[in-house]
């Protein structure tokens, strides 16, 4: 049989805001896809990019095990790769030219590849997957060993004859327990490890429950799982669960599903099965407002030992998440942030600014839903138009020459709004220097009540307030400056 390199594309050097955030995590989706095709009985070698300097360092991995195929396959699942940053997709291109030097079969699964095909066949790449990696790569490698058309084969595109092929839509997988436990065996877990003990403490990893997302927010891509909501059984997920625990001494898992826990009756079973097999774990997750507020899900969460929500509030203006199609209104965001601190979950919000028809009175009402709530951790952007999406087409006319951002924390507004980019630069700068101050006031007032609980952390969070409060009037005068 032939022997496979496998890679993905995410350098974490290239991405300076997650370098110094120190949360790495193994591309699991290229796991999925290493499993799988050695499960055919190719020789499968793995190149991790996340901690190369570097897209050149794989010549010597080539060299040295002269595969026949160059797979790129991101890790679908983490949120950065759907934001199709250039640095990385320079290096899937600086990767694959060497590939097709050494005479490889290239290949590549992205979100970004599928939103940009043209320039990736044009850069090297022979066969672009679109959808799901795992059925379609078992087939085009087959009949490529075979020498046999791949016309036929549903979710590629490539060119032959000088034209460019889009075959048919491949179906999404139903049975995700079907699916073969993760090439976990192939990462250096001790790198990933000695950066999450040194940074944080613990050690974390990563984990889909699911794939794909039934809600329709119309400025969310969903390239590579669709609008399809399929699950893996709790029985699945605790069993894996426990093996990781048990081989590499994670404490916490982020489960990177767009939504978790949405089919009836599964986060009940979850969470009694990790009571029953002992699984002593702590993790975070993503959920919807709406979703935390049915019956007992968030009291069951907590039994399971979630630790943080990360929830969509978007905006605290009604007005935006009606033109975002969310689905969710303010004041589920209120009553599941209560609910989440009655049980001990920490809620997380992740905020959108910039979205059309905004105005500084939506942004108000937006600041002061985080100053009335004060959630435990904040994760402000830009609208971001990604093709695919509704919300695209209602600004593509409208965009700057840039379509994407370089790493993810340039936070460009990269169409013409109301505002200004430069206004929405300063905007986020002045978010998260107030939010640290309500942080700091929370701190002095809790230390006050209860000195003698009051902690490390809680002592430095209060101390912050010397500097949160100088420097958020500061931002706050330099947004005002901004026409």
């Amino acid at each position: 049989m032939s022997t496979i390199l496998i890679t993905h594309s995410y350098f974490l050097e290239f991405d300076p805001k997650q370098l110094k955030l120190g949360q790495p995590y193994p591309p699991l989706a290229t796991l999925y896809a290493a499993s799988v095709v050695r499960n055919l009985g190719y020789q499968v070698e793995f190149f991790d990019t996340m901690f190369e300097k570097s897209a050149l360092q794989i010549e010597a991995v080539i060299k040295k095990n002269c595969p026949d195929y160059l797979i790129i396959c991101d890790d679908g699942f983490n949120y950065l790769t759907k934001m199709c940053l250039t640095n990385m997709r320079d290096a899937a291109f600086e990767m694959a030219k060497i590939g097709k030097r050494y005479g490889c079969k290239v290949i590549i699964s992205s979100s970004d590849s599928t939103d940009h095909s043209n320039e990736y066949l044009d850069n090297s790449v022979d066969y672009i997957i679109v959808g799901e990696v795992e059925q379609t790569l078992q087939e085009l490698l087959t009949a490529l060993e075979l020498n046999n058309s791949t016309e036929s084969i549903p979710g590629l595109i490539f060119t032959a004859n000088n034209k460019r092929i889009t075959t048919s839509k491949r179906d999404v997988l139903k049975q995700l327990d079907s699916l073969p436990t993760p090439a976990w065996d192939l990462v250096d877990m001790e790198m990933y490890k000695s950066v999450w003990l040194k940074k944080h403490n613990y050690f974390s990893l990563n984990y889909a429950t699911t794939r794909g997302c039934p809600f329709k927010c119309n400025w969310c891509a969903k390239p590579i799982y669709g609008n399809r909501y399929n699950c893996h059984s709790p029985l699945r997920v605790v069993t894996d669960l426990k093996y990781l625990v048990d081989n590499f001494g994670a404490s916490h898992f982020w489960f990177s599903d767009d939504i978790f826990g949405l089919k009836p009756g599964w986060v009940k079973e979850f969470a009694d099965l990790i009571e029953k097999f002992n699984v002593k774990i702590k993790f975070k997750i993503q959920s919807r407002v709406d979703l935390l507020l049915e019956e007992n899900t968030i009291k069951l969460l907590a039994k399971a030992g979630c630790d943080i929500v990360w929830v969509g509030a978007e905006s605290g203006s009604q007005k935006i998440l009606d033109a975002m199609d969310k689905g969710t209104t303010v004041e589920q965001i209120y009553n599941a942030t209560k609910l989440m601190k009655l049980h001990g979950i920490k809620p997380a919000f992740f905020l959108q600014f910039g979205y059309l028809g905004e105005t500084k009175d939506d942004i108000k009402l937006t600041i002061k839903m985080l100053d009335d709530l004060l959630p435990f951790d904040i994760g402000a952007s830009v609208s971001y138009p990604l093709p695919g999406t509704k919300f695209y087409e209602m600004v593509k006319s409208d965009l700057y020459a840039k379509s994407n951002w370089t790493d993810s924390d340039e936070l460009l507004l990269m169409f013409k709004n109301t505002y200004s980019p430069s206004f929405y630069k300063q905007l986020h700068r002045f978010i998260h220097k107030n939010y640290r101050k309500r942080q700091a006031i929370q701190s002095i007032q809790a230390a006050i009540a209860n000195p003698l609980k009051t902690d490390r952390d809680n002592i430095y969070k209060a101390f912050s307030y010397l500097y949160y409060l100088p420097t958020s009037f500061l931002e706050k005068i330099k947004l005002r400056l901004i026409k």
